[in-house]
């Protein structure tokens, strides 16, 4: 169910600077190319350089959760498995589905004077890519993927968000973080940071209540239309 508007209003009022996660809020990065086929060429990837199997990876299909794996067990792999997958999410993005909500979220931004960075798990160049080839690269203000090589960096790690705002000098309390996964909430809190819960999928509107999104939307249309009336305040 989504928040009622003038819930929106009083959320987005105190916000100049939207933080905002990429895969699910602008696109469906994994719908062309799916993850499970992602997480088994990573896989066939370090095979081929003559690695040995890694205990759980083979039964592992989220190619985040895979890295996290590699770099767990064999920190000496993190670097190269973090650029093969980068690459694999480059390819991914180009025949991803976009969600226009999302992109109606950061025109919106752009017409009511705000700014935004993208905040994501996923690798920088796949995020900067997409927003290249699609045309929104002007409408965002910073890129925050997960650090090279270093998985630990993504969410519910605060440690992107903290970084795109200190890029943007801005406070928690000018910015507002939306996010489709409980840990992006859990991050938020962390960060100091509201999150607005995009309830992409039926049933995760209470998880996302749950962690502690102080609203939640089924569509970010509705988050782009209370943006448009709802100017920044100075």
């Amino acid at each position: 169910m989504s928040a009622a508007p003038q819930s929106l209003t009083d959320v987005l009022r105190p916000v100049k600077h939207v933080l905002l996660d990429f895969d699910g809020p602008v696109c469906s990065v994994f719908a062309g190319l799916p993850a499970s086929e992602v997480a088994h060429r990573l896989r066939e990837g370090l095979l081929a350089t003559g690695e040995q199997a890694l205990t759980g990876a083979e039964d592992e299909s989220d190619p985040l959760a895979l890295l996290r794996l590699i770099s767990d067990a064999r920190p000496d792999l993190a670097a190269s498995a973090d650029s093969a997958l980068a690459a694999l999410e480059t390819e991914a993005v180009r025949i991803g589905r976009p969600n226009p909500g999302g992109e109606s979220v950061l025109r919106a931004c752009a017409r009511s004077g705000r700014s935004v960075s993208v905040v994501s798990n996923n690798a920088g160049v796949a995020i900067e890519t997409y927003l290249s080839e699609h045309g929104l690269t002007g409408y965002v203000a910073g890129v925050f993927g997960r650090a090279p090589g270093d998985p630990s960096s993504m969410k519910p790690n605060p440690r992107l968000l903290l970084e795109a705002m200190e890029a943007a000098g801005t406070r928690p309390e000018h910015c507002i973080f939306i996010g489709d996964a409980a840990r992006d909430v859990e991050a938020g809190e962390a960060a100091g940071v509201a999150t607005i819960g995009y309830a992409n999928k039926p049933g995760k509107d209470s998880k996302l209540a749950a962690a502690g999104a102080v609203a939640t939307v089924i569509s970010l249309s509705v988050v782009a239309d209370a943006l448009k009336v709802t100017p920044t305040t100075s």
